[in-house]
């Protein structure tokens, strides 16, 4: 018989799964006390949090345990490292029916702990409790290391907007799994897949953007459009996107083909796909580029989001309560 979380127990499921999680540099005490306790030599630390729904954000059907883990870690560092800090450290509610299996919960662990690893951070500790459907609240910290954070709201006319990591892939995966394709796919569409189960964020990147002089800087979570419109509105700024970049990027192999065989546009994933979660900042035009990034649009006087020059309406982002 599989065991499951109820068979276990609350203290037992705590021990089995901190003991797959390494204490990193910036831990100083791990799991097992009333808290823990972070180095932060920078006397400032970076704190972002973030909830993770069954039914919501995943689906056990679609996602594993340790697919899970690795998107709920990534998303939550990739913010840390749009804010130009290096991810030190990570904390996770969770929360799940007493039915489901051990094996699960010790794979999200896994998955926890993988990705934190990518980023150079640990799970540093979090709580556990019973739910109907699984839950995850998630938290994570980083170190600025004596830099200024990077915020939405410093992009400057002039300013090079560059991409560091992936756009759309994460998008056309969800669409293939959503269209009943996902399963089994080919090794083109299966990279869709996996992008959109463990995403891969750029976390060297952050720190290196904000070292070049990026006057601001995001995670896409919700979309390119609609993330860069929060840098626009909150900078006072238009953003222009450069339209044959873009287009060049929505021109992959795997996504030209998923979105024949679906209908779709690859230029709408890139646009509006966001869990990819890859970084986008606004650099100065005399900066040196970081490698693994690409120009994909500029900063000039007036509001919004445009694509060469044209308006972006109707190209939406993801949206909660929608």
């Amino acid at each position: 018989m599989t065991a499951t979380l109820r068979d276990l127990g609350e203290f037992e499921l705590i021990r089995a799964i901190t003991a797959r999680f390494a204490r990193g540099r910036d831990v100083l005490v791990g799991p097992g006390d009333d808290a823990a306790v972070l180095a932060a030599p920078d006397a400032r630390v970076v704190v972002t949090t973030d909830l993770l729904l069954e039914g919501r954000h995943f689906r056990r059907d679609w996602s594993s345990g340790l697919d899970v883990g690795h998107k709920a870690a990534a998303q939550n560092l990739a913010d840390v490292a749009a804010m130009g800090a290096r991810p030190t450290g990570l904390f996770v509610g969770f929360a799940a029916p007493g039915d489901l299996t051990v094996d699960w919960a010790l794979a999200l662990a896994d998955g926890l702990a993988a990705e934190c690893a990518r980023a150079g951070a640990t799970v540093a500790g979090g709580d556990i409790s019973s739910a109907d459907s699984i839950m995850l609240g998630v938290t994570a910290l980083g170190d600025l290391e004596g830099r200024a954070p990077v915020l939405r709201s410093g992009a400057r006319p002039g300013d090079v907007v560059v991409l560091a990591g992936s756009l759309g892939r994460a998008e056309a995966g969800l669409a293939l799994l959503t269209a009943g394709l996902g399963q089994g796919a080919d090794a083109g569409w299966a990279g869709l897949v996996t992008a959109h189960r463990r995403p891969r964020p750029p976390y060297p990147l952050g720190p290196a953007l904000a070292a070049a002089g990026a006057h601001a800087m995001c995670d896409v979570s919700d979309g390119l459009v609609q993330d860069l419109g929060h840098i626009a509105a909150a900078s006072g700024m238009r953003i222009d996107l450069d339209l044959a970049g873009l287009t060049a990027l929505a021109g992959g192999a795997p996504l030209r083909s998923a979105a024949a065989e679906l209908g779709a546009d690859p230029l709408d994933w890139v646009l509006t796909g966001g869990e990819d979660h890859a970084l986008v900042a606004c650099l100065p035009p005399s900066a040196a580029i970081p490698g693994g990034c690409e120009r994909i649009g500029l900063v000039l006087p007036g509001t919004g989001v445009t694509l060469a020059g044209q308006p972006t309406a109707g190209r939406g982002g993801w949206n909660h309560f929608r």
